[in-house]
This record gives structure tokens, C-alpha cells and sequence, in this order.
């Protein structure tokens, strides 16, 4: 099969299409490389991909609808995983506008390019955030979406939306996939569990929001990926899976687990709460057990231990 991913430079992006490539599909890979991070670790992320045949990256923007359609008019892909985005609660509330365009826009143009030429099968990466503040947990794929507390998962709701409408309209077999807390290697510099480490090893203080007490259900890379694959063999009409480990971490407990990891105590600086953040995420995984046969294998002292060793290795600041 021939896949067409978008933020295929990424951190899920790029542990996505190493996966499809070990498969055997052939992949094209669509990225901006835009400064939300360095893009040099972005290109490291596709090195091995970059030496496969079956591989092909282009850089563009989700939100040009022109060159969207051009692409995909030129790969003529089989199908579409669509993991582009601009990500983040906190950077969301400060750009909204970014966000809504890259976010919603985007998705717009990846279906109705899809559309036009005939794409039937398209997979979206969501969020776990869209669950907003809920008093019920575990979190379920039916349960309301009517509290977003952030720009961020305000647009990914819409671009939900605009992915059901599609679906129902056109025929598309759609999987919408809610990651809970993706954390591993190739992990974005700007997240929790990445700032955490390096402050930590650098002796400089970690900015804890609030008293601790919130908790996350933190999910391994391969799990991640393990679901995203999964939906490419499957049909489904249109459905929403929770993508997480189904277990919760608090964040003085994760602060724990990194200490022992790099086996340096954290300093801390206790800060108030964050507009945007959430108490609780907690995913119920069992549809997604059930339609995707998905199995979530990595517990977080693990997956915290494969962290911080790749951290060590190609990131942390030699003497």
C-alpha cells in the first residue's frame, strides 16, 4: 500500500513511517519543518527512512491547499494518515489563530484533496485533550467532548467534525485516534517528560503547575504506533479509538521516576495552575482492544527507563 503521512518528520510521525516501511508499504512523507522545535532533529528523525526506496518526503504546509492538492493529485496514495499539526495547550492560548489554521484548515485541505482524488481510507491523529475537564473516568470515545478548556483541543474537535462529515458524505473509511500522552524517543523538546530531564540533569529548576496531584495517562511511542498501524489494515466506516497505556501517573510521580532514571534529585519550582490544563486524563482503551486488536505493552517505569537512555545518548549536553 501506498500511505501519504503528514507530519511524517515528527516525533509520532516519523516512528509511524519507520514502522509502515518494516511493513513493506511505500510511504510519502509531507512536513514543514517549521521552528516550533529545532528542525535538525526533525531530519535526524527521517535518516533511516531517508535511505529506503520506498520512501519519499516532501516539505510543504498543510495549510497551502494548493500544494495539498498537488501532492497528493501527484503521489496518488492509497491512503492518508494525517498526523500534522501545530500541538501544545499552553502555546495554543497564546497563538489561537495559528492553531486554527494549521489544525482545522489543514484537515480541510488533506479530505477534500483526498476527496477529489478518490482517497478511501484516511486515519486522524486527535487528542486526548478534546475530553476537556471530565468528572468521569475513565475517559470513553462516547463520552461528551462539550468541555475543551484550550484553543488546541477546540480545534482538533473541528477538525473531528469536519473528518465525520467526510466520512459520511463521501464514503471515506475513517479512523480518529486520541493519543493520551505520548512520550519515548525522538520526544519533542517543548514536553513535559523531555523538559523535565534535561532540567534536572542541568540542575536547573522544573516548573511544577499546581500541587502536583495531576495526573496523566502517560503512553509509550511504540503503543502509539502499534495503534496508528493497526488502522491500516482494518475498515471501519467511521470511528474514534482511545489510543493510551490506561493507567495514570501523578506528576510528582513521574518527577520521581526521572530522578531515578538520571539518578539526580529535581529542584522544584511550584507555580499555579495553567489556563488550558486539565486534572485528569485516563483512557478506556476497550474499543480500540476490540476493533484494533490493540494491546499497549509499556509500562511508564519502562518506558521512562527507554527515555531517559536515548536522552542520554543523543541529546544530553557532553562535558
Amino acid at each position: 500500500m501506498h500511505i501519504f503521512l503528514t507530519g511524517g518528520a515528527g516525533f509520532i510521525g516519523s516512528s509511524v513511517v519507520d514502522r509502515l516501511l518494516e511493513k513493506g508499504h511505500a510511504v510519502t512523507a509531507f512536513d514543514d519543518f517549521n521552528d516550533y522545535y529545532n528542525p535538525k532533529f526533525k531530519r535526524q528523525n527521517l535518516e533511516s527512512a531517508s535511505k529506503q526506496s520506498r520512501f519519499r518526503l516532501v516539505e510543504g504546509d498543510v495549510a497551502n491547499r494548493l500544494l495539498v492538492q498537488t501532492t497528493l493529485a501527484e503521489t496518488k496514495p492509497d491512503m492518508v494518515i494525517h498526523l500534522a499539526a501545530r500541538a501544545g495547550v499552553r502555546p495554543s492560548v497564546q497563538d489561537p489563530f495559528l492553531y486554527q489554521r494549521v489544525n482545522v484548515e489543514g484537515t480541510l485541505n488533506l479530505l477534500d484533496a483526498a476527496r477529489e482524488m478518490g482517497v478511501r481510507k484516511f486515519t486522524f491523529g486527535s487528542t486526548s485533550s478534546v475530553y476537556g475537564i471530565n468528572s468521569k473516568v475513565p475517559f470513553s470515545e462516547g463520552d461528551s467532548v462539550s468541555n475543551a478548556v484550550s484553543p488546541y483541543a477546540a480545534t482538533k474537535l473541528g477538525a473531528e467534525a469536519l473528518c465525520r462529515v467526510y466520512s459520511q458524505l463521501y464514503k471515506m473509511d475513517m479512523a480518529v485516534l486520541r493519543f493520551f500522552s505520548v512520550y519515548g524517543p525522538r520526544g519533542r523538546p517543548d514536553m513535559a517528560i523531555y523538559q523535565f530531564t534535561e532540567n534536572i540533569l542541568q540542575e536547573k529548576p522544573i516548573r511544577m503547575f499546581g500541587d502536583g496531584s495531576s495526573q496523566r495517562d502517560y503512553t509509550y511511542i511504540d503503543d502509539i504506533v502499534q495503534g496508528v498501524v493497526a488502522t491500516v489494515d482494518r475498515e471501519f466506516g467511521h470511528e474514534i479509538f482511545n489510543l493510551g497505556e490506561s493507567e495514570t501517573t501523578s506528576l510528582r510521580d513521574l518527577i520521581g521516576l526521572l530522578e531515578a532514571g538520571v539518578k539526580k534529585r529535581a529542584k522544584i519550582q511550584n507555580l499555579p495552575e495553567q489556563p488550558g490544563d486539565v486534572p485528569k486524563t485516563y483512557a478506556d482503551i476497550s474499543k480500540a482492544c476490540d476493533m484494533l486488536g490493540y494491546r499497549p505493552e509499556t509500562k511508564i517505569q519502562l518506558g521512562i527507563k527507554k527515555f531517559v537512555d536515548w536522552y542520554m545518548r543523543t541529546r544530553a549536553k557532553k562535558p
